[in-house]
C-alpha cells in the first residue's frame, strides 16, 4: 500500500521483484516446514533428546540451504532484463531485489524456530514476533520509503530496508525465547549437546524436500502469471498485485488454521487417535470455509473501495476490481486446498501433494491462464482463470488423499 502512493511503476516494479524473490524463498520456507510433524511426532512420544538434535541439525542445514539460494538469487537478478519487463519496472525492481535477498537467511533462521515451536504445540511467540516485526517493517517503511525522521527518502528500496531490518530482528528474538523460557530449556539443551547427524539431516531433507517442492510448484505459478501480466502492461501487472495481495491476506489467515491442523493432526496420529485426528482435521474444514466464504463476499461488496487502499489509478482501480471477483470465486478452493495440506503434512504424507501440485499448477493452472489471457485475449482477468482452475483441481486431490490415508489408518487398527 505504502509503495503504491509512490506511483504506478514503483508499484510494478515491487510486484516483479517480490514474484521472482518468492519463488526461490519458498523453497527454502517449504523445507523448514518439514520440521514440524517430525518435532510433533518426538514431541508427542515425550523423546526430549530426538527434539533437541532436531532443532540443532534444522538450524544447521537451513544455513546451509540459506546461503546457497542466496547466491543463485543475486545470480538471478543479472537476467531480469531478459524477462519481457517494462525497462523502467527492471531498473528499480534490481536494487530492491537485492536488498530482499539480503534478509533471507534471517528469514529462515527465524522459520527453523517458528517450525521447531509449532512442532510442540507453541504458536503464541511466533505470532508475537511476527506481530512485532510488522509493526516495525511499517514504521520503517513510513521512515525510509518517504524521507522522516532525518532519514533520506529511499523510495523503493526504502521498503527493502524496511523489510531487512524486521527480518533481522525476528530470529534475534525467537533466540532469546528459546534459550530463556523455562519450558524450551530442556531442548535447548539437547540440541547444544547433540552433533549434526547425516541419519537426522536424512530425515529432514525426506520430508522436507516435497514441502518445500510442493509449495514453490504452487508459488510459480503465481510468479510467472504476475510475470505474464506484465507482459500485458504497467496497468495489468499494478491491478494484479493489487488483487493478489489482497488475496494474500485470507490465504494468511487460513495457512495459519492449516499449520494448526498440522500439528493437531500429527500429535494425534503420534498416539495412535485416529478419530481425534479426523475431528482435528474436520474442525480446520469446518472454519475455512466459513472464513473463505466471508472474504469472497467480502471481495465482491468491496470490490472498488479495496483497491483504492493500493492506488488512486482508476484504471487500475478499474481492473482490479474485476479480478477481485476472480479471487472471490476461488477463495473456498484456495483455503480447503491449504488446509488439506495440513493435514497431510501431519502425516508426514508429502510426496504425493507434491505430485498432485505438479499436475495442478503446471499442467492445468499456467497453460489454462495462457490460453485465456493470449490466445482467448482476456487479458489479465485470463491468466485468474487458470487460478480458479488450478486450485480447484489441487483441492480435490488433497482431500480425496486425506480421506484414503484415514480409511487405510482405519482398517490397520481394525486389524490388530
Amino acid at each position: 500500500m505504502m509503495v503504491g502512493v509512490l506511483g504506478t511503476v514503483e508499484l510494478a516494479a515491487a510486484a516483479f521483484a517480490n514474484s521472482v524473490f518468492v519463488i526461490v524463498m519458498i523453497i527454502g520456507m517449504g523445507f523448514s516446514f518439514g520440521l514440524t510433524p517430525l518435532i510433533g511426532h518426538s514431541w508427542s512420544r515425550k523423546d526430549h533428546a530426538t527434539t533437541g538434535k532436531l532443532l540443532r541439525n534444522s538450524f544447521f542445514t537451513n544455513t546451509m540451504l540459506a546461503l546457497v539460494l542466496s547466491v543463485l538469487m543475486i545470480l538471478i537478478s543479472f537476467f531480469f532484463d531478459y524477462m519481457g519487463q517494462d525497462p523502467e519496472v527492471v531498473k528499480l525492481a534490481v536494487p530492491y531485489y537485492r536488498i530482499l535477498v539480503l534478509s533471507f537467511l534471517p528469514f529462515l533462521w527465524f522459520f527453523t524456530f517458528k517450525q521447531f515451536a509449532e512442532g510442540m504445540g507453541d504458536t503464541m511467540n511466533a505470532m508475537i514476533i511476527t506481530l512485532i516485526a510488522n509493526v516495525v517493517n511499517v514504521v520503517l517503511n513510513y521512515v525510509f520509503i518517504f524521507g522522516h525522521w532525518g532519514s533520506e527518502a529511499y523510495g523503493l528500496n526504502g521498503a527493502g530496508y524496511a523489510t531487512l531490518i524486521s527480518r533481522i530482528i525476528m530470529p534475534i528474538a525467537f533466540f532469546f525465547v528459546l534459550r530463556y523460557r523455562k519450558v524450551f530449556w530442556r531442548y535447548w539443551v539437547h540440541a547444544w549437546n547433540s552433533s549434526i547427524e547425516k541419519k537426522t539431516i536424512y530425515n529432514l531433507i525426506k520430508v522436507g524436500t516435497p514441502i518445500s517442492m510442493q509449495m514453490l510448484l504452487e508459488v510459480m505459478a503465481f510468479a510467472f502469471t504476475a510475470i505474464m501480466a506484465g507482459w500485458l502492461g504497467v496497468v495489468p501487472l499494478a491491478a494484479h498485485q493489487i488483487a493478489i495481495g489482497l488475496a494474500s491476506v485470507t490465504f494468511m489467515i487460513v495457512t495459519g488454521i492449516s499449520s494448526a491442523t498440522t500439528i493437531r493432526v500429527s500429535h494425534q496420529y503420534s498416539v495412535g487417535d485416529f478419530l481425534g485426528m479426523k475431528r482435528a482435521a474436520n474442525a480446520s474444514f469446518h472454519l475455512v470455509l466459513i472464513f473463505m466464504s466471508f472474504t469472497a463476499l467480502s471481495f465482491i461488496l468491496f470490490r472498488y473501495q479495496l483497491p483504492e487502499l493500493y492506488s488512486q489509478d482508476q484504471a487500475v482501480i478499474d481492473l482490479a476490481a474485476n479480478l477481485l471477483i476472480m479471487a472471490a470465486i476461488f477463495q473456498l478452493f484456495d483455503g480447503m486446498q491449504v488446509v488439506t495440506l495440513g493435514a497431510l503434512r501431519g502425516l508426514a504424507d508429502v510426496k504425493h501433494a507434491m505430485i498432485y501440485s505438479f499436475v495442478s499448477y503446471l499442467l492445468i493452472s499456467l497453460p489454462l491462464g495462457y490460453v485465456f489471457a493470449f490466445i482467448l485475449d482476456w487479458g489479465v482477468v485470463g491468466l485468474w482463470v487458470g487460478f480458479i482452475a488450478g486450485l480447484s483441481s489441487a483441492s480435490i486431490m488433497f482431500y480425496s488423499r486425506f480421506r484414503k490415508l484415514y480409511k487405510a489408518l482405519l482398517q490397520g487398527e481394525k486389524h490388530k
